[in-house]
């Protein structure tokens, strides 16, 4: 017999294929194109028993998921779950954004869900499963396939820590060994759905730059029994083997459905393999197009809606150029932050590629789309000592190849990483990437003068980097001297709001260089 497993990982709330950059786009990816995929499948495939999941992470990332946790109507959150729900999906995992929005609105959404949730390693303080069950087994024509679910141990550090403080995980091999054997006991086949990636590849070399944050390599050569693996979290794009494992990882968005095929006869797994459909050329879901259409349509007015007008410019072309020279859009961004927090300085990142700054007038499209994560801003209490040691760790997001500054590959691959290199306002400061790591602050100043290691100052920062995030392990919780409970895209359209006409300025107040460049 044939059994076919098409799951879906690290959606983010994308429902229609489009990024929300501007309205009315047809991207190779979404909800509505994977679910069009699922169902070719099925239709394509009767002779098989086709089992269909979710991997984690589908209430947090784009636009709509924001709107529909913090502006929507219960009609207009009715929408979402039940888009979702039309995928079909039997089961699923919990994602490390799942938390983003509250413990509350996580269970609300789990509640009205039709998927059978499965995560064994997020335990109250007795190390009991908290929100689901650790696993589940389903019998497939009289084959007994069990799923353990598991989520990323650094779930911890992304949660909303206002809002779980009861909240604990235990390793994923601890969850592992403590299930796995019991399950192998009742089932044919176990299959492990984990919300986390593969810190080496295949060969064993170390490839994350995340210790403990994905386990999946570690899972396979030390765990026995299990017959496929389901990953995510890394957004990479996997259909391989490892120990004899089929494992698949789908993109993010929606952008791929992945498929196990397992062929088992007289109750044992005979032979398996691992695939990733493109959902790029189907066709959206009707049914949850319609689903959405009031929603969407909400949205895109809320979207759209003018908060403030531009004297000069507020858009970059380049966002590499717009890490490497401080753009007008970076430095309001930055202003914003210090203003909200009252401190002597602020850091923040440009999140990802897709954005592009403020165009005139300024819209909470705009905003959305440059600041995805439902962070929060806290002002920290750090020393001069720290301010250098955390402008040393930003500056590894840069290298240096045939004498221009690039972007360090370890930030591309396996995950793209570019909210964990920061810029800074409030100092002026060069960052020479030609020298070793660790040396590369060449100029620190503050208020014109040299920043001092016992020197005293505040900074403006979202909680994620504030609690260590991101390998910054200056930043601790104990600094943090001020709290706001708004997220960071509603401080910045608060900021708005009370300044109609915003004034496009730029101080050049950092540099990034190599000795090449001060050569010429």
């Amino acid at each position: 017999m044939k059994i076919t497993l098409l799951a879906t990982s690290d959606t983010h709330g994308f429902i229609e294929p489009t990024n929300y950059v501007d309205s009315g786009l047809d991207k190779p990816f979404g909800i509505e194109k994977a679910c069009s995929t699922i169902k070719n499948y099925q239709k394509t495939h009767p002779d098989e028993k086709i089992i269909v999941l979710d991997n984690g992470d589908f209430l947090e990332g784009s636009p709509m998921a924001y709107y529909v946790a913090k502006r929507a109507d219960k009609q207009d959150q009715e929408a979402f779950f039940t888009a979702y729900n039309q995928v079909g999906y039997q089961l699923g995992t919990i994602g490390n954004h799942e938390f983003d929005y509250g413990l509350d609105y996580l269970n609300y959404m789990m509640k009205n869900s039709d998927r059978h949730f499965v995560c064994a390693n997020i335990v109250d303080n007795n190390n009991e499963p908290l929100l689901a069950d650790p696993y589940t087994i389903m019998d497939v024509a009289g084959v007994k396939i069990g799923f353990l679910g598991l989520t990323t141990t650094s779930t911890k550090k992304w949660k909303n820590v206002n809002d779980l403080n009861d909240f604990n995980l235990i390793s994923e091999l601890d969850a592992c060994r403590r299930y796995v054997p019991e399950m192998c006991k009742k089932a044919d086949v176990v299959v492990v759905v984990y919300h986390g990636g593969f810190e080496r590849d295949h060969t064993g070399n170390w490839n994350d730059i995340n210790p403990g944050e994905n386990r999946g390599y570690d899972i396979l050569k030390n765990i026995s029994g299990i017959d496929a693996l389901i990953s995510g979290h890394q957004h990479r794009k996997i259909a391989s083997q490892l120990f004899n494992v089929p494992i698949v990882q789908p993109g993010s968005r929606g952008q791929y459905v992945a498929k196990i095929s397992i062929e088992t006869k007289n109750h044992t797994v005979t032979r398996s393999d691992a695939e990733l459909l493109n959902v790029k050329d189907s066709e959206p879901d009707q049914t949850i197009k319609s689903t959405v259409t009031d929603l969407s349509k909400h949205l895109e007015a809320w979207l759209d809606k003018p908060l403030s007008r531009i004297k000069g410019s507020l858009t970059f072309d380049d966002p590499f150029k717009a890490r490497i020279h401080e753009s007008a859009f970076i430095e309001l961004i930055q202003k914003i932050q210090m203003d909200k927090m009252g401190t002597d300085l602020s850091a923040t990142a440009l999140y990802n590629n897709e954005a592009h700054g403020f165009e005139d007038p300024i819209t909470m499209r705009n905003i959305i789309t440059n600041y995805v994560y439902p962070n929060t801003l806290v002002a920290s209490k750090i020393t001069g000592a720290d301010l250098r040691g955390a402008l040393e760790v930003t500056a590894q997001y840069f290298t240096v190849r045939h004498g221009d500054v690039v972007v360090n590959e370890k930030f591309v691959f396996p995950k793209e990483r570019f909210y964990n290199y920061d810029m800074y306002e409030g100092i002026d400061y060069t960052l020479n990437i030609s020298k070793p790591v660790g040396h590369r602050v060449t100029r620190l100043k503050y208020h014109g003068k040299d920043v001092q290691d016992d020197q005293v100052l505040t900074i403006a920062l979202n909680r994620y980097r504030a609690s260590g995030g991101g390998h910054y392990p200056m930043y601790t919780s104990d600094k943090i001297v001020k709290s706001s409970d708004m997220t960071i895209s509603h401080v910045i359209m608060e900021y708005l709001q009370k300044h109609p006409v915003i004034e496009a300025t730029v101080n050049h107040n950092f540099e990034i260089i190599s000795d090449s460049e001060k050569r010429n």
